[in-house]
């Protein structure tokens, strides 16, 4: 089975500073149909003015994957961390038993676009952690690009479920394939750019859930860039 969700259908939260897009139930939006897919719970697609940000707030039992578009986005919490991320900077922090954490724009003049993704743990009560790495346009083109695992494999940062999240960018034309294994779902979130996977049509935004599917193919249309999670 194959489930379109469109950009336009998702959840909207306009703050002044912040421009918000809610692929799951989040704050004050719900919607029973869209509470979580498999461990995958919130997608929020993120637009920060310049000199704003997310004051100083707490997590736990939560893994919190931050996906940076454009801009820079500045982090810093209560393990001792202070760390800024430019466009290709994955940022993964493990909540676990409890975290205090602040995203800031320190930009004067441009916005930070990033995607906040969060995966419910396998386990919770854990050490909470901290990991970063830059991930190259070069590694993701035309390719699947392994940004996070369960066991850290491929230079992958170690994920706490059994989850997999790819990147790709594909170009015009451009062709592409995954396949899943048995008992396996999967959430295909479009970052940039227009391209078609299993036939449809989709732009910046727009999703793709698959459940009961064997794979799936796609074909650029215009430069586009991915995110694939591959989910229990």
């Amino acid at each position: 089975m194959i489930t379109l969700r469109k950009a336009s259908d998702r959840g909207h939260a306009q703050h002044g500073w912040l421009n918000s897009w809610h692929s799951f139930s989040f704050a004050d939006y719900y919607d029973p149909a869209h509470t979580q897919f498999s461990c995958l719970r919130v997608i929020n697609d993120d637009r920060v003015d310049a000199g704003q940000g997310f004051a100083t707030h707490g997590h736990r039992d939560m893994e919190i994957l931050s996906y940076v578009l454009s801009g820079s986005l500045q982090h810093k919490d209560s393990m001792g961390n202070g760390k800024m991320m430019t466009y290709g900077e994955v940022q993964l922090m493990s909540a676990g038993t409890g975290v205090q954490h602040s995203e800031f724009n320190p930009s004067p003049v441009e916005a930070v676009h990033f995607l906040q993704i969060w995966i419910v743990p396998k386990q919770t009560g854990i050490k909470p952690g901290y990991q970063q790495k830059y991930f190259s346009p070069v590694e993701k083109q035309g390719r699947w690009c392994l940004l996070v695992s369960p066991d850290a494999s491929d230079g992958s940062l170690l994920l706490h479920q059994d989850a997999r999240v790819f990147s790709t960018i594909l170009g015009e034309k451009g062709q592409l394939h995954y396949s899943l294994e048995s008992g396996r779902q999967a959430y295909l979130h479009v970052a940039k750019g227009k391209l078609k996977v299993a036939g449809m049509s989709l732009e910046e935004g727009d999703a793709l859930m698959f459940s009961e599917e064997s794979g799936f193919n796609l074909e650029g249309i215009e430069d586009a860039e991915l995110l694939l999670f591959d989910l229990p």
